[in-house]
């Protein structure tokens, strides 16, 4: 018997067998004025990069705690909601149901010297707490990588 860890809020249905979609129908799984509301009063001790990907990725396009948080208030004020999918964390879990978002931020580049659109790709789930935002993606899209 498999046992499935869920960390995430969102926990309907289980997460996907091999080979099976990893997309849930519908959505967004959270609201977006709570998610706001919990930036708000938690700030950057709410997020945190869940997955070892998420924390080579910060790295790479050197964000930190507060640029997930400002990442995800553009996302949730005026990115494009992509989808839910469960996400894992490594291959024996656990397992969170995610939504996943598209946003453009202005970014000042040196080598262009003014601010420039950045396009970013954001996945992220309420934990069961409810007090952290576990982030599973954030990056440029794949084909700017």
């Amino acid at each position: 018997m498999v046992n499935i860890t869920i960390v995430s809020r969102f926990s309907d249905g289980l997460p996907p067998g091999e080979g099976e979609t990893r997309k849930i129908p519908g959505g967004p799984l959270y609201p977006a004025a709570e998610v706001l509301e919990l930036l708000a009063d938690v700030g950057d001790q709410a997020v945190r990069a869940w997955t070892d990907k998420c924390s080579k990725d910060m790295q790479k396009w050197s964000l930190d705690a507060d640029d997930l948080c400002e990442l995800l208030r553009i996302a949730l004020n005026s990115g494009r909601f992509l989808g839910a999918e469960w996400c894992v964390q490594r291959p024996d879990g656990p397992w969170a149901a995610c939504d996943a978002y598209s946003l453009v931020r202005q970014e000042w580049v040196c080598h262009a010297r003014r601010e420039m659109d950045m396009e970013y790709y954001i996945k992220f789930a309420i934990a069961k707490t409810g007090k952290i935002l576990l982030v599973v993606s954030c990056h440029p899209p794949e084909s700017k990588r």
